[in-house]
């Protein structure tokens, strides 16, 4: 919450709880009876759409919280070198909201003059959404930033998301109601206008909000991934694109970087962080984080990877939960199935720190059904001697294994050095 909520700080549905998901429903199962069941004259293509769309961006978001939990547990690039707060991941639990506060208003902007069986492809609105973009949405909402900085705004409104000083990719869409809808206004303003003007299309709609996601994502992943080269051979590119280490900057020092994604507005007004460039070039050049102490855990079910917290925080805060949409996951499932043993080496899933003590997770990517596998026993041995030799090569002072990992090494008698 922030500091003293002001009107609008809840979203509508907020007393739904776990429920909250139906509030689409009607406009889900309209537009697919519409779409398979009317003449071929009624079908609406883009109607239908804004539900597989939907998903897109439930799928988008959780893959950006999954490589960002992972790359900031390894360390390199790392750019605030602090753990998650407990506080934090259940406040930012709410971050689809906004793709259904999204959704809806696709779904209410469908009955507009222009926005009916819109065609997949059009090249002028592409432009034109564009331009639009960086040049008054982006000025609009540096503008409308800076005033979400303004004391009364900030304690009632933006002082919310900046309550996550690390950041991961959601934090970007974690704000009350009220901001959303500013937001929203703002990022209207390239839609409504090829729609008056015609040259609205599916990929210009579709294009634009996966376009907005990603930058959110990126800008919130705290580590560094945008290449110096970048930069070096095009250096306008600067004011046109930013940084997760130059969007990290405002979240610690409040004042500066305030831009949607294109820098040029701070420099033009001055409010660039002095230190963003430095800040960037340690970012990139932070190597991966050898820890004091390493426990070595497996996996159980084909399911308890969602419960790592490289998958879905609702989860991995209720172990041994079964949730009715894991059922519908099964192709993203078996595709998990499949790289862990493509993959074939531990992986990093979690880290801490207590004072100057170092502690990660990994895991053996061996499911508890194979352990019981007397012909999967090399293998699994291989794993586990080859984790314990990187442990040694790091530096790692303290090594713990899981419970079926101490079996297979009973029994296969693996020799290491602590």
């Amino acid at each position: 919450m922030a500091t003293t909520p002001g009107i609008l700080t809840d979203w509508p549905w907020t007393p739904l709880g776990s429920f909250k998901h139906v509030v689409v429903a009607p406009w889900i199962i309209h537009g697919a009876y519409s779409y398979f069941v009317n003449d071929e004259k009624d079908k609406d293509l883009s109607y239908f759409l804004i539900f597989p769309f939907m998903l897109w961006r439930f799928l988008h978001n959780q893959l950006w919280i999954s490589l960002s939990r992972y790359r900031t547990a390894k360390g390199n690039g790392r750019i605030v070198d602090k753990g998650l707060e407990f506080e934090q991941v259940d406040r930012e639990r709410n971050w689809d909201d906004q793709i259904l506060f999204n959704a809806i208003l696709f779904y209410l902007g469908r009955h507009l003059p222009g926005a009916v069986n819109l065609p997949f492809w059009r090249t002028d609105g592409v432009i034109l959404t564009i331009l639009l973009h960086a040049g008054p949405v982006e000025f609009l909402y540096y503008w409308l930033h800076r005033a979400l900085h303004h004391h009364f705004l900030y304690s009632r409104y933006h002082s919310h998301h900046h309550s996550s000083i690390v950041t991961e990719p959601i934090t970007s869409v974690i704000h009350p109601f009220a901001e959303h809808i500013s937001y929203f206004t703002l990022f209207a303003i390239p839609l409504l206008t090829t729609i008056l003007t015609g040259t609205s299309s599916i990929v210009s709609f579709a294009g634009y909000a996966t376009y907005i996601d990603f930058m959110n994502n990126m800008g919130h992943c705290n580590f560094e991934l945008i290449p110096k080269w970048l930069f070096t051979i095009f250096p306008p590119l600067k004011y046109l694109l930013y940084t997760p280490s130059y969007h990290s900057l405002h979240h610690t020092q409040f004042r500066t970087n305030y831009c949607l994604f294109m820098p040029i507005y701070d420099y033009v007004y001055g409010t660039m962080d002095k230190s963003s460039d430095s800040l960037y070039d340690t970012s990139l050049k932070r190597e991966e984080e050898s820890p004091d102490v390493l426990h070595l855990i497996h996996l159980t079910t084909p399911e308890s990877i969602y419960h790592l917290p490289l998958g879905f925080a609702a989860l991995a805060s209720r172990p041994y939960t079964r949730a009715w949409y894991l059922w519908l996951m099964w192709p993203v499932t078996l595709w998990s199935i499949m790289i862990t043993w493509i993959h074939g080496r531990t992986f990093v899933v979690d880290r801490h720190r207590f004072d100057k003590l170092r502690l990660q997770t990994w895991a053996v990517p061996k499911y508890s059904l194979q352990y019981f596998m007397q012909w999967q026993n090399e293998a699994i041995n291989g794993l586990i001697e080859d984790a314990i030799l990187e442990a040694e090569e790091k530096g790692v002072k303290v090594l713990s294994l899981g419970l079926l990992n101490q079996v297979i090494k009973k029994n296969w008698n693996i020799k290491y050095v602590w």
